[in-house]
């Protein structure tokens, strides 16, 4: 069978569920190869040749000859190529928040979900500290969010794309997204987007978005 335009490497995470909405959103023909984390199918020598970190998503445009890895880079990456969720004016303002994803509410979280949901009990410590800091994430999204419709703006972006799947781990978190009005305003449209829903299920294993 011969391969799709995109080829996407990923996993059952929140930065492997970006790319697949991503794609879905701008509609782009792809085929999604799984990673297997638990089997460490990521430390392969072939994987490590397009990801030089053994991390997830990669993406290999098959079109362009092009192969791009970390979460942020290829969502700016499909971006450009499709000239959607990216719009020049506000690219400042999308960069930023893009940027905070990036560097900051992902791995908080993340290191929240390591300590919270699969190792409790193991660092008293390490649990308050992670729960504190994604509790001030959640309040810190909420207030920008009463000011915009959007993380970026008035327009759905990028921005919004990298940041939805770390917040549909919300049953993880148990910090309660029904108590932030505005995060949970954003939450719920963005999780009614067709492209969303496809995004998230990106194996059609039957993967639905939590409710809060």
């Amino acid at each position: 069978m011969a391969l799709k335009v995109i080829e996407l490497f990923s996993a059952d995470t929140p930065n492997g569920k970006k790319i697949s909405i991503m794609l879905e959103e701008i509609g782009y023909d792809y085929q999604v190869t799984k990673v297997d984390l638990d089997k460490k199918e990521q430390f392969n020598s072939n994987f490590k040749k397009i990801s030089p970190f053994s991390k997830i998503p990669v993406i290999v445009d098959h079109k362009n000859d092009k192969t791009v890895f970390e979460s942020g880079a290829i969502l700016i990456y499909l971006a450009e190529q499709s000239g959607k969720f990216y719009d020049k004016k506000n690219r400042l303002e999308i960069n930023q928040w893009l940027m905070a994803q990036m560097g900051y509410v992902g791995p908080m979280l993340g290191q929240h979900h390591q300590f919270h949901h699969y190792n409790p009990g193991k660092s008293k410590f390490g649990e308050n500290r992670y729960f504190k800091i994604s509790e001030r994430i959640y309040n810190e999204l909420d207030e920008r969010l009463s000011n915009t419709k959007f993380m970026a703006g008035e327009d759905y972006t990028i921005a919004d794309i990298a940041t939805w799947p770390w917040i549909a781990r919300h049953d993880w978190h148990d910090i309660g997204l029904k108590n932030y009005k505005n995060l949970l305003r954003w939450y719920l449209e963005i999780s009614e987007r067709e492209a969303v829903i496809k995004g998230y299920d990106q194996f059609n294993n039957g993967a639905i978005i939590p409710k809060p």
